[in-house]
C-alpha cells in the first residue's frame, strides 16, 4: 500500500510539473526587425498631387501620413510650424517587423546664428519618403 500512495503522488506531481511546462512556451517577438526598408526621399516636385493637398492642409499642425499610388507607399512626416527656416530633417530608421513597418526621424534646427540678420519667415518642414509596397500599418516613432 505505501508504494501506491508513492507512485500517485509522484504521478500527481508529474502532473502538475508538465502542467507548468506546458503553459511556458516562448514567443516570438513581433517587435525585432525583420528587415531594413530601401527608400528614397522625395522631392516637393515629385510627390502625388492628391498627397501633396494633403500636406498642404496639414503642415501647419504636423502630420504623420501615409498615402499609397502604383505599388509604393509613401511615408510623411511634418513637424508643424516653426518660426524660422533652416531646419532639416534625417531619417533614423525605416524598418519591417512581423506585424508593422517602423519610421523613425529627427527634425534638426538651424544652426546657432544661421538666420541672424535674415529676415525671419516661418516654415514647415516636412519629409516624404517611397518605399515598396507592404500591406503592414505604418508606426511613426
Amino acid at each position: 500500500m505505501g508504494k501506491r500512495k508513492y507512485f500517485g503522488k509522484m504521478l500527481i506531481l508529474f502532473g502538475f510539473a508538465l502542467l507548468f511546462l506546458t503553459g511556458c512556451r516562448e514567443e516570438k517577438d513581433h517587435l525585432a526587425k525583420v528587415k531594413d526598408l530601401e527608400f528614397t526621399v522625395i522631392a516637393e516636385d515629385n510627390i502625388p498631387e492628391e498627397l501633396f493637398q494633403a500636406i498642404e492642409e496639414k503642415k501647419t499642425e504636423g502630420f504623420k501620413i501615409t498615402y499609397q499610388d502604383k505599388g509604393f507607399v509613401y511615408i510623411c512626416m511634418g513637424y508643424g510650424q516653426q518660426e524660422t527656416g533652416g531646419y532639416s530633417i534625417t531619417v533614423n530608421s525605416l524598418y519591417e517587423t512581423d506585424n508593422a513597418v517602423y519610421f523613425d526621424t529627427t527634425l534638426i534646427g538651424p544652426k546657432p546664428g544661421e538666420n541672424e540678420g535674415k529676415k525671419v519667415s516661418k516654415s514647415y518642414p516636412y519629409i516624404v519618403v517611397k518605399t515598396e509596397m507592404i500591406d503592414k500599418p505604418v508606426v511613426f516613432e
